[in-house]
């Protein structure tokens, strides 16, 4: 028995290490790969009957290269012009015009190269009369078909969907969150403080995405990573006891942080937009899977932790969890907020120079 205690302290040790490596690995590898998952944009706008222009916008890859992303359009859609391409606010973006006889309702177009990268295409159509289609490719299913009759609730879905994968692929945002959980102790505390922060980005993301409130977008993502900084920093002076106001009333400070954050998520949908004649609903279900995806994340943060708890045979009384919580802070926050003043720089320098 004494020789299993022994033990414990080590094999808590390498835990709490390979965890703290886990989340140093991800935030450093994170600013190159969320250039790499961000969706490409392609729009067709039928400007008279058959005829269309179309807008083609894809991430670049620095400062004049591309993903190798090409849309296909059916086989006797004729050009009428050549394409003008211009590298612009990171994507290179395209327009051309083209006509089709007959339209196309029924037609596939396909991404060619989509299959070998990590990204997305939202791909709308707006027909003569002004109604809208909103479509998604994928790696997996590279080509859609136009339907004949737009349904508006199809955009719910979509961008649900682009909602999670934006949360989920927004690092900067995640460990904002992950700092929170690490913060703040018990469960009432945590929803309040999360219920705040999801209040305050829906607020902005809302203001900003309806054309209420123009912010410039590197400074505001500067500003977002100094916030996760914060609160890293926070961490550390609570556990050496000098009590700060993130953890006397940390729904404040999320909510303040959670306007610019919300900023920050309306920067990431302006990228793919809106479509004209369901804006609300397109609106409300990013947000719904912002917030589904954030408490995936969550989810997966406690799991964590109650797994290292088990692993180690100790604290499994109630509230186990949050004194594993409470022994990782600490190593995450020296961890987390290094990370953080990286960006704060590369993000800074990008608009100061």
């Amino acid at each position: 028995m004494a020789e299993d205690r022994a033990r414990a302290p080590d094999g808590l040790a390498m835990m709490r290490a390979a965890v703290s490596l886990l989340v140093l690995w991800w935030a450093l590898t994170a600013s190159a790969f969320a250039h790499e998952v961000r969706p490409a944009y392609l729009e067709l706008r039928e400007t008279s009957p058959d005829t269309y222009e179309m807008l083609w916008k894809v991430p670049a890859r620095g400062e004049n290269r591309r993903l190798g992303l090409y849309a296909r359009l059916p086989a006797d859609a004729r050009p009428l012009d050549e394409p003008r391409g211009q590298f612009a606010n990171g994507a290179y973006i395209e327009r051309s015009r083209f006509e089709r006889s007959g339209g196309l309702s029924g037609q596939t177009i396909g991404i060619d190269g989509l299959s070998a990268t990590p990204v997305d295409v939202l791909i709308r159509l707006t027909a003569l009369d002004g109604t809208t289609q909103t479509l998604r490719a994928t790696p997996d299913a590279p080509e859609v078909t136009i339907a004949r009759v737009a349904s508006r609730w199809s955009v719910a879905g979509i961008y649900t969907i682009v909602g999670i994968e934006h949360i989920l692929l927004g690092i900067d945002h995640l460990l904002f969150v992950f700092a929170l959980v690490l913060l703040v102790q018990g469960w009432r505390r945590l929803l309040g403080t999360i219920t705040a922060f999801t209040v305050a980005h829906s607020l902005t993301l809302a203001a900003a995405t309806l054309g209420f409130v123009h912010l410039p977008v590197p400074p505001v993502e500067a500003c977002i990573a100094l916030s996760i900084a914060f609160v890293a920093a926070e961490i550390v002076r609570g556990r050496q006891g000098a009590s700060g106001l993130t953890e006397r009333a940390p729904w404040v400070v999320a909510f303040a942080f959670g306007l610019l954050h919300g900023l920050g998520f309306a920067s990431a949908l302006s990228e793919v937009g809106l479509p004209q004649h369901a804006i609300p609903i397109a609106l409300l279900f990013f947000n719904v899977g912002v917030e589904l995806g954030q408490l995936l994340f969550i989810g997966a943060v406690f799991a964590l932790l109650w797994l290292i708890r088990a692993s180690v045979h100790s604290d499994r009384a109630p509230g186990g969890t949050w004194r594993q919580a409470e022994r990782l802070a600490v190593p995450a926050a020296y961890l987390v907020g290094p990370a953080a003043m990286f960006w704060v720089v590369e993000r800074a320098s990008g608009f100061l120079t």
